[in-house]
């Protein structure tokens, strides 16, 4: 695996908090520079100037945390270019000040409340779209059955393990005897139908502000590709990195 890839790699770990996909498939990561040395240089970028600060950060701040924890990497430089706050943001990021370091006074939530806000979110979603494959794969299934569905009842593949991704974000067991339909803290719901209903409500929420996004990034980065060239051949080294 080259450097190039092994970044991309990593960084498709860090997920948008309020789409719950990776930058790398929303089209975040605009570019990427990998110096022989080890030095490493991302530039992020954002469908509007004016996305969450909050949001802007975790992510950027996510990108840096799991770029520097690769063996191999020296000096690892985050920017995000063409938000409102990209100086600010930039500047904390190159100081390593934290979240409310970086923005003082206006950083009245903390950011750990913020990631767990979307963790919840998320896991309904996913909860939501196991539950309800089920239900399309078997019409005579009732929504009131959904709450007795363990999760060793769900078929393996993609929607299952993003679940049991979930549910491990939240501190929830994974184990095949456990229900599917719980909330953050692992408790069945009393009503089924509602909760369903309310997870569907979260998850086309979730699905259409990720359509949405990816729209506005293409009508603001339209002469852009989708997917960026990355730079590492074209420059040796990043300047001011020893």
């Amino acid at each position: 695996m080259s450097r190039d890839t092994e970044v991309m790699a990593a960084l498709s770990a860090v997920v948008d908090p309020e789409l719950d996909e990776p930058i790398t498939d929303l089209g975040f990561v605009r570019s990427l520079v990998v110096s022989p040395s080890g030095n490493v240089k991302v530039n992020l970028r954002l469908p509007t100037s004016f996305c969450s600060p909050n949001f802007a950060y975790l992510m950027a701040s996510d990108a840096k945390d799991v770029l520097t924890e690769l063996e191999w990497t020296r000096h690892v430089v985050v920017e995000l270019d063409d938000h409102h706050d990209s100086d600010i943001i930039n500047a904390g990021l190159a100081s390593d000040a934290g979240y409310r370091g970086t923005f003082g006074h206006e950083a009245e939530d903390s950011l750990d409340d913020l990631r767990m806000t979307f963790k919840r979110k998320a896991h309904t979603a996913a909860m939501e779209r196991c539950l309800t494959a089920l239900l399309r794969s078997d019409p005579s299934r009732s929504e009131e059955s959904m709450g007795s569905v363990r999760i060793g009842d769900l078929p393996a593949g993609t929607e299952t393990e993003a679940l049991s991704n979930r549910r491990s974000a939240l501190g929830l067991s994974t184990a095949p005897e456990e229900l599917v339909l719980v909330d953050e803290y692992g408790r069945p719901y009393e009503d089924v139908p509602m909760a369903l209903r309310r997870a569907r409500s979260t998850r086309i929420s979730i699905d259409g502000n990720a359509h949405f996004c990816r729209g506005l990034l293409r009508t603001r980065y339209g002469d852009e590709p989708e997917t960026f060239f990355p730079l590492s051949a074209l420059m040796p080294d990043l300047q001011g990195a020893h």
